[in-house]
């Protein structure tokens, strides 16, 4: 589902404050830059209020974001909607207990790890990234998230690349996004 078909007009100025940057950070690849959205507090603002309008009220006890854009979108939401956040950091980067997810990128390999007890059994959790493309950092984040005993209720990234059908990989599980971009 995407926020963007449903023409909230608040999508509109959110897509314009995304810059698209050619070559990065390897030829071939359009790079979806969020930080001129960043620097935009009204667009800041509203992509997080986007969030928190679907989410509140759903007894989301956990959000979960994603090194590193996950964390900037993350947090507030968490905070608006009354839940913990937990951040999903690279390898090596989070002191004491971990547990670790390695997954498999369109450019090669790489891992998340969650500190042991973050999450408790039975809590219904939130994915939160900046962007879905092959959809495999979203896979991995659901799978610790699970293998944790968390119920992963959906996954929300502010930008969708549709022609990568990462949406595919997702196994069925409901993805949220504001923009698409092709």
């Amino acid at each position: 589902m995407s926020a963007y078909r449903d023409e909230d007009p608040r999508i509109h100025d959110i897509k314009t404050r995304i810059r698209v940057v050619p070559n990065f950070p390897k030829p071939g690849i359009m790079f979806q830059d969020i930080t001129t959205l960043l620097l935009n507090p009204k667009a800041f603002k509203d992509t997080i209020d986007l969030f928190v309008e679907r989410y509140k009220g759903k007894n989301i006890s956990v959000v979960a974001g994603i090194e590193a854009r996950g964390f900037i979108f993350g947090p507030p939401i968490a905070l608006a909607i009354g839940a913990k956040f937990v951040p999903l950091r690279k390898p090596r980067k989070l002191p004491g207990e971990v547990i670790s997810e390695k997954y498999i990128l369109e450019y090669g390999r790489d891992c998340l790890e969650m500190h042991v007890g973050a999450v408790k059994s039975g809590e219904r959790a939130l994915v939160v990234d900046d962007l879905i493309a092959t959809g495999g950092t979203l896979c991995a984040a659901m799978n610790l998230l699970e293998r944790a005993g968390a119920e992963v209720v959906e996954c929300a990234c502010v930008i969708e690349l549709p022609d990568l059908k990462g949406r595919e990989r997702l196994n069925g599980k409901p993805l949220y996004v504001l923009v698409e971009s092709h």
